[in-house]
């Protein structure tokens, strides 16, 4: 059922997109200030379910494209996805008739709103990874025949371009991330121009309202006084997602990040009872997790790290020495475990030497190579 966005619902929506985030998407409260001002005009923005968007009806997605530790310090100026979306529009010579995410997660499932609130567009009630990504051609859109092309991108000085790599998703990635580093390492796009039709054939649905509703979990249990933690753990029961359990609690005692042709990679560490320690690698998103030698969680199923107490999401930039944290391993839908999927964005893709276990098969785990 489709419902309708207010201001009122933002800090629960970016709370649960930043979870599904899993440490990478940007960061939601840049992405809720923006919307929160384009709102202020708007006063609210209509959330589509995709089961009543029209076959033959026109969808954009918009994202953020770039490291996201640069958004901590190079703030977007907000007109750069409509931006983005226009000039996309004007090259098809067809024009939108809603916006969507890419990827839920962080900033990136607030960028679409932005667009909406300024356009007076609806906005999709789902996306192409039911979490974040660092690539374009990592999309369940890729994965089922969309073509990422043509691609619009538009900077803070008002500078665009168009890639067009025909079917090859993956080359529009290269060509699109080199731009993007050229940008100052973040620019925004509008891409993968689908129909009605594809967009329920091809997309995760109603992972904006699960955002909202984990949000919102969270929020309540610390109201309420109740772990938020396993909050957050059972809100996931009756969802698409399913299965969710807490990997480990501990303090963080080393994070080893940097930022690389327009990626935020590296790793923490985490130390909990006694000698047991978990050490997380990341390329923007948590790709997997190692407990003391032993595989507890691994691409595309999510690894959530959030403050131990209030259940916060915490991104990949946002990782300090001393946080006490846990570690939640979270089922990714099954449209997202396909052979086909796995190997656009299954641990190989990432460089990983590991196969994919499905996380809930993980509560014996298996030792790490």
């Amino acid at each position: 059922m489709s419902w309708t966005l207010r201001t009122a619902d933002l800090d629960d929506l970016a709370r649960g997109a930043a979870l599904l985030g899993t440490g990478g998407g940007g960061d939601p409260f840049v992405g809720k200030m923006l919307v929160t001002q384009a709102l202020g005009e708007a006063g609210e923005i209509t959330i589509l379910d995709p089961e009543e968007l029209d076959d033959d009806a026109w969808v954009i997605p918009v994202a953020q494209m770039g490291a996201p530790t640069v958004v901590v310090e190079k703030m977007p100026r907000g007109t750069e996805p409509e931006l983005a979306l226009i000039t996309l529009e004007k090259h098809t010579g067809r024009t939108a008739d809603a916006t969507m995410p890419m990827e839920c997660g962080g900033i990136n499932s607030m960028i679409p709103l932005l667009v909406a609130a300024r356009r007076g567009l609806p906005v999709v009630d789902a996306d192409g990874m039911g979490r974040a990504f660092p690539q374009l051609e990592m999309e369940t859109f890729s994965v089922y025949g969309i073509s990422a092309s043509p691609l619009a991108m538009a900077n803070e000085h008002d500078e665009v371009a168009i890639f067009d790599t025909g079917s090859d998703n993956s080359r529009l990635e290269g060509l699109a991330r080199g731009v993007t580093s050229r940008f100052g390492g973040m620019a925004h796009i509008a891409q993968y121009s689908m129909t009605g039709a594809d967009v329920k054939r091809t997309a995760i649905p109603r992972t904006l309202s699960l955002a909202l509703a984990i949000g919102r979990s969270i929020r309540l249990s610390r109201e309420q006084r109740v772990d938020p933690v396993q909050a957050l753990v059972d809100s996931l029961a009756d969802t698409l997602y399913g299965y969710g359990r807490v990997l480990f609690h501990g303090k963080v005692i080393d994070v080893d990040r940097r930022t690389d042709e327009g990626f935020a990679r590296g790793s923490v560490r985490i130390a909990g009872v006694g000698d047991e320690e978990l050490e997380v690698q990341f390329q923007n998103e948590n790709l997997i997790a190692v407990q003391s030698g032993v595989m507890v969680a691994i691409v595309p199923d999510l690894i959530c790290i959030v403050e131990a107490d209030t259940a916060e999401p915490i991104t990949t930039e946002g990782l300090r020495y001393g946080q006490r944290v846990a570690v939640i391993g979270i089922a990714t839908p099954p449209i997202m475990r396909t052979p086909e999927a796995l190997a656009v964005f299954g641990p190989a893709s990432f460089g990983l030497d590991r196969p994919f276990l499905p996380v809930e098969t993980l509560e014996q785990p298996v030792l790490a190579e």
